[in-house]
């Protein structure tokens, strides 16, 4: 078996305040390249879509560009930027650093879930 598919021609782009995610389905995968601009926050950009106080998705990720924070419930937080690789479980709050795009590929199955309203 062998799909291939461009990121550049997504199956479903969703846009939300201050940035927006394309997503493409696969067989056994489904894959998200999500833009946030500066200013996003996800309990100010999201969480209205989600309807959750936190993101309930499971994020496998990798950041293009860009930084970004993640503050889980339990206060631990920890900073991304260009290069790393993450894995990140549901009750998170996450918000962009300084003033260019965090560009985020996302490899978790419920990317597909994400700024969906409920």
């Amino acid at each position: 078996m062998m799909e291939i598919k461009s990121i550049e021609k997504p199956d479903d782009r969703r846009d939300f305040p201050r940035g927006h995610v394309e997503v493409v389905n696969m067989s056994g995968l489904v894959f998200g390249k999500a833009t946030f601009e500066p200013g996003w926050r996800w309990t100010e950009s999201i969480r209205d879509i989600a309807g959750t106080e936190l993101c309930d998705v499971h994020h496998n990720g990798y950041v293009v560009d860009g930084r970004m924070r993640i503050r889980m419930s339990d206060g631990a937080e920890q900073e991304v930027g260009p290069g790393d690789v993450f894995v990140v479980s549901p009750g998170h709050d996450a918000w962009v650093l300084g003033d260019e795009p965090c560009i985020v590929l996302d490899f978790a199955g419920n990317i597909g879930d994400y700024a969906k309203a409920r």
